[in-house]
Order: C-alpha cells, then structure tokens, then sequence
C-alpha cells in the first residue's frame, strides 16, 4: 500500500490516494478544492482510480468532487447523514464567501461496519459523528483516514452545522482510542500523526483542556 497526501486550496485539505500498488489501483479520499492538482497526482501514480470516498460533506472535502469524478468515472462514497451537507454546497461556500456549483448525487451510501475496498486492500468504515453528522474514519492496514475527526494535538470544530462536541469526542474515545498506538492517523488537515501520540498528548483527549472551558 502506497498513501500519497496532497495538501490544496484555500482550507489546506489533505486529499489522500490509497494505492494498491500491485493491483494498480487507487481510491481518491476527500478531493478538495484543487481538482486539476488531484488529477495530476492519479496520473502521476499510474493507478486506476476505482472509488472516492469521503470522510464527511464540509465544503473544503468535496469541491474537487464533480471534475475527479466526471474526469475518473471512479463512484463516490457518502455516509447519508451528510447529504443535507453535502446537497448545500453552493450555501456552503456562500457562508465563506466563495462561490461554487453543485456535486454530484454520491454513487454509493458508506454505513458503520462496512468494508470499503481498493485493489487487494480493505478498510472498515465507522462512523463517527460530531464533527458533520455523517463523518467517517475508514480504517485497516495500520492506518486511519479520520477527516476532520482527529488531528495533531486537536480535535475537529463542532461550531458548524450539525456539530456536536460530546459526540465527536465520544466518536474518537469508540472508536479510535481503541485502535493499537502505532496506527497512522491520516487527517483532513496538517501532519500525520499516531493514535499513540495523540492519547499521550493530545489536551482534548487527556483531559488538559476541554472545548468551552476558559
């Protein structure tokens, strides 16, 4: 397995390429705001694009969405608690001033327990709501795509619509918390980082500092 990160646009979303380098296949995890700049990155790799799968509907995960998959044919993955979010994108990139077109319909509902597959490999998904209603980490092979629900020394934002800062942090407590110390936290923003780092470390989760709290 080969893990490409791509940091783009305005928001510095991480997209990701999960490759099966064997199978020459990859899926395109959360393409953002710089499509052409994702698209070069698949070319790059020489790998057959099969899925887009996304961790959550937020505005800086989805832009890229319509042109890589028209440009890829690759279906797209959605948990279904996020298509209210992710049928407002336009209102969306409103509330931050931009403008942007409409995605289009997801291909395919992501659910809690299922197996998401790219060449040889799998990873399970779970769904972990609090950041968006819909957010997902999809797990396996020693590592974690979390979106928006785990980063370096923080946690996801729970002001927008649909956050819940109990539930986020109950998410991560089920079911990232139990994942084993040496799992590769892949996340939606900045620097990879480890479930182990982050128990140790990170003061949302060792009780250093709560959201609110002064």
């Amino acid at each position: 397995m080969k893990v490409v990160q791509i940091p783009n646009g305005g928001f510095l979303e991480n997209c990701y390429l999960v490759i099966d380098e064997e199978a020459r296949e990859c899926a395109i995890v959360d393409p953002g705001e710089e499509a052409g700049l994702i698209l070069q990155n698949v070319a790059a790799a020489g790998a057959r694009p099969v899925a887009v799968w996304l961790t959550h509907a937020h505005l800086d995960h989805v832009l890229g969405v319509g042109r890589v998959a028209t440009e890829t044919g690759a279906p797209v993955f959605l948990h279904p608690a996020d298509r209210l979010l992710y049928d407002h994108v336009p209102q969306q990139a409103e509330a931050f001033g931009l403008r942007a077109e409409e995605v289009p319909p997801p291909d395919r509902a992501l659910a809690h327990g299922d197996d998401v597959r790219v060449g040889g490999l799998t990873f399970a998904v779970r769904h972990t709501p609090g950041h968006s209603p819909g957010s997902v980490c999809l797990m396996g092979h020693g590592v974690v795509f979390a979106g928006d629900v785990l980063f370096q020394g923080s946690i996801g934002r729970t002001d927008l619509p649909g956050g819940d800062v109990d539930a986020l942090l109950a998410s991560i407590e089920r079911e990232l918390l139990v994942l084993p110390d040496s799992t590769i936290v892949y996340s939606g923003h900045g620097p990879q980082t480890t479930i182990g780092a982050e128990r140790r470390g990170n003061p949302f989760l060792t009780g250093a500092f709560r959201p609110g709290q002064a």
